[in-house]
Order: structure tokens, then sequence, then C-alpha cells
């Protein structure tokens, strides 16, 4: 970008998960058919009227805190004024003046860095319907409408692309780890507007802001907000940034291009005012305390921790903490007396290679911490090798039977000095050549005598004591 700076404010928008809508008792979930998790307050029949889902304030201020946003002394909700044809009311129930938390601030993590974020506020909302488009119509599907909605508006500092969507994947994890959201994207549980500025890297006031509204996956806020800054920064190259103006645009998936939908309206326009049908109600310190008490550890500061108490990798411990179940499964490990690197070894390899293979969930994989001890213990105790324990693995995985019923005593692992050295020597009086070759400078033949250990041990060979006593025999 040269002399340009970017400048980058991100409007997230999280599905909340609950039995029921935010104001309606239609049911809250994934339902691929159309208008069948609908009731009258959803389609805004006359005389109906909203009741407010506790559940969803209570995730709404637990997201607050992991914000580190102040709270209200009161909820109530607002009318935002607008017509389109997925809201039937003809106006939004969501939050302006009062929102559930404002002037947050938290880290995340990017490029192996730590940078502030600071948050303008979250608010909860209703989501509207959605609309389908065919060749030459299209139909309105209220399954949507209702559904809790928690936006969450990021102050512009972000300055990249690989930033902001560094912050929706933190963000993404906070959702999953709190249990208050699927956040899936694939669903349409997780929308993204980006807001995108340029300005001279000298210069003290922000550019025309351009905003690019519902993103449905990160992969293509990250090329929105670059084609944006590529748009912008030609225009101004060329003297033509008076060309760049307060719009609203979305991305095209096919060109990797943004596209003019409207001039942007400012928050004057949308004729906000409270919500008259939802009486405001107080919220008690005490419930703010009984939910603070139910955050509980999330991945950033799981992962400080596995790296400061365990010595894990930055690699591994990021592995581990990219999803709450795969760190509940380590932590479980650890709980069971599994060493902490083992256990890091095992996850981070056999077994997120195996359910991503399988292309399940850590929660469906049959090899419980419990089951891993078994093999790990086996280790320990020498009835096992290392390679032998992979294949029990595999096979207590394939035939979903516990680990100990594939180890048998005559597994054991030979560990006697004695008995290795007669196996050692015998092997090296048949490979004369090739000692002489190793000795003569040919050092990757180490291995292939080891190879040899094992063939003739079927697998059984202590592979720390055949090592040493073959550099003892070789030296």
């Amino acid at each position: 970008m040269g002399k340009y700076r970017a400048v980058i404010g991100l409007e997230m928008h999280c599905e909340l998960k609950s039995n029921s809508k935010v104001f309606s008792s239609a049911r809250n979930s994934y339902n691929e058919i159309p208008n069948d998790n609908v009731r009258p307050v959803d389609m805004a029949f006359p005389g109906t009227l909203p009741v407010v889902n506790k559940k969803c304030v209570r995730d709404a201020l637990m997201m607050s805190m992991v914000l580190n946003c102040e709270q209200p002394e009161y909820i109530y909700f607002d009318r935002k004024n607008y017509y389109y044809p997925d809201l039937p009311k003809g106006y939004q129930i969501t939050q302006m003046a009062s929102p559930v938390g404002v002037h947050g601030k938290i880290e995340i993590e990017c490029d192996k860095k730590r940078i502030p974020v600071t948050i303008h506020d979250i608010h909860l909302e209703e989501d509207a319907a959605s609309l389908d488009h065919y060749y030459d119509t299209s139909c309105i599907d209220y399954n949507r409408a209702g559904v809790p909605l928690l936006e969450l508006v990021t102050e512009p500092c972000f300055s990249s692309a690989e930033e902001a969507v560094a912050f929706l994947e933190h963000m993404r994890s906070a959702y999953k780890y709190c249990g208050v959201s699927e956040a899936d994207t694939k669903k349409g549980q997780i929308r993204c507007d980006v807001n995108v500025s340029i300005m001279d890297k000298e210069a003290t006031e922000f550019g025309t802001r351009v905003e690019v509204k519902n993103i449905n996956s990160f992969g293509n806020v990250y090329d929105a907000i670059n084609y944006e800054i590529k748009r912008q920064s030609e225009l101004k190259e060329q003297g033509r940034y008076d060309e760049v103006e307060q719009e609203t645009r979305r991305f095209d998936e096919e060109s990797g291009t943004t596209i003019r939908m409207r001039s942007k309206v400012d928050a004057i326009d949308y004729k906000y005012f409270v919500d008259p049908n939802i009486p405001k109600f107080k919220i008690e310190a005490s419930w703010l305390e009984e939910i603070k008490k139910d955050i509980p550890m999330l991945a950033l500061e799981r992962k400080d921790k596995y790296m400061a108490d365990y010595g894990l990798s930055d690699y591994d411990a990021s592995v581990i903490v990219k999803e709450k179940e795969y760190a509940d499964y380590f932590e479980k490990c650890i709980d069971l007396g599994i060493d902490a690197k083992k256990a890091s070894n095992w996850l981070t390899t056999q077994i997120l290679g195996e359910i991503n293979h399988e292309e399940i969930g850590l929660s469906e994989f049959f090899l419980t911490p419990e089951y891993l001890k078994q093999i790990v213990d086996a280790i320990e105790a020498g009835t096992i090798s290392s390679k032998q324990a992979k294949e029990i693995f595999y096979k207590a995985v394939e035939e979903k039977k516990e680990p100990k019923s594939f180890i048998s005593s005559d597994m054991a692992q030979i560990s006697n000095r004695e008995e290795l050295e007669n196996i050692i020597v015998e092997i090296l009086a048949k490979n004369a050549v090739q000692v002489e070759q190793y000795k003569n400078g040919k050092d990757n033949l180490f291995d292939y005598f080891v190879g040899q250990v094992m063939k003739e041990t079927r697998g059984k060979a202590n592979p720390v004591i055949t090592k040493e006593i073959l550099k003892q025999r070789l030296q």
C-alpha cells in the first residue's frame, strides 16, 4: 500500500444458542425446511407482543464481560426503523441507547504478536428473515426472523486484513468456549460487516469510510478488505479519491471484488426510539457476579498456561486451544496423570489426524482420555513399544474396544541388555560390509542397523537401549 495506511473497523454478528428465539417462543435451531420455526410474533401479526428470553440476555452479558466492557444498570430495547422485505414489522428490535456492553478492550494474537483491540459496544438484537433468490422470483424464509443475534462493534483499530481476521477467529473461539453459540459460518451463524478507509500515513483524519455488508466467511473478509484497500489506494493515486463515497457495498465471491449497493445512511435516518412493548428491567449486581463465575478460561489464557506450566511449544499449544473440546480433552489427560507432553503428542498427531480423517468431532471419538491412559501406561511399564502403541491405538479405534484388550504379556519389550547385546552382535556380524561403510563416514546407516534389530525382534526391542548398544559396538 506504500504511503497509505488502512483503517478498519468490524461489525460482527453472531447467532446465540437457545431453545427459543429472543422475543418469541419459536424454536431457535438450524432448519432447512423454510418457515418451520415460526410463531405469530415473528410474522408481526397484529396484537402480538414480544417477550424477552432471559437466557439470551444472560449470554449477552457474559460476552460483554469477556470483552471487559461496562454493563448498564438497566436493560431495555430500541426500535430501529427501516423497511425491507425480510423485516415484517418494518423495524428491528435492537439496543442503541443502552447496549449490554460498551467501552471494552481485549488483546488478541496476530502473527505471534499480541495487539490491543478496542470495543465500541456489544448489543443484543433480533435477526431478520432470509431471502432466497431464484431465476425469476425471491422467497422469504422466516425461520431466521427473531433469532437472537449479538452484534459486536469495534473501534476502527485494525490496520490490515490479517489483524481483522485474527480478531474474528479470536471471538469465534470465545463464543464457543463460553457455550453461547455454535458460531458455525457454514450455517450462517456468523456474519460480518467491514468498514474500510485509507489515509496518508502522516495524516490525522480518517478517510471516507466504505462499508462492505454481510460477508459470510473469514476468507471473504480477508479478500474484501484487501480489495477495498487496493481500490481506494488506486483512486487516491489517480487523484480521484473524491469518487470514494460513504456507501454500502457487497463482496462478490466469483470476481473477488466489491460491488456498490447503495449510499450509506447514518444512525439518525433509522429514527431509533425505545420499544414501548418491552419494559426495562434493572440488572442486579448479584446476577452479574453469578454470570461472571461461569466464564471459563478462554483460549489465549489456556495457551499461556500450557506453555508456562507444561512446557508445550507455541505451535502445539495453539493447536490444542483452537477448539474447546481439544483443550478439555488435554486437561482431562493431565488430571488422569498422563505426562503433558505425551498427551500433547498423542492429541496433536494420532487423535486429531484420526478425527479429521473420520470427519467427526472429538466428543464423538471413541478413544477417551481414560482409554489413552491405558496405552500410555503400557508404554511406560515397558509392556509395549511405541510402534506397538500406535498399532493398538488404531485397532481400538477401528474395533471400538478398550486398548487393554489388545495388550498382552507376550508383547513386552525386550529391555534386557545382555539379550539385546547378543542380537546386535549377530546382526553386525551379518552386515560386515555396512559396518565398514558406516565407519568410513556413511552415518545414515545407523538407522538401517536399528531397523534390522527391530525386524529381528518383531518390534519388541527397547529403542533407547538398542541405540545405546549400537553406538558402543559401532565405535
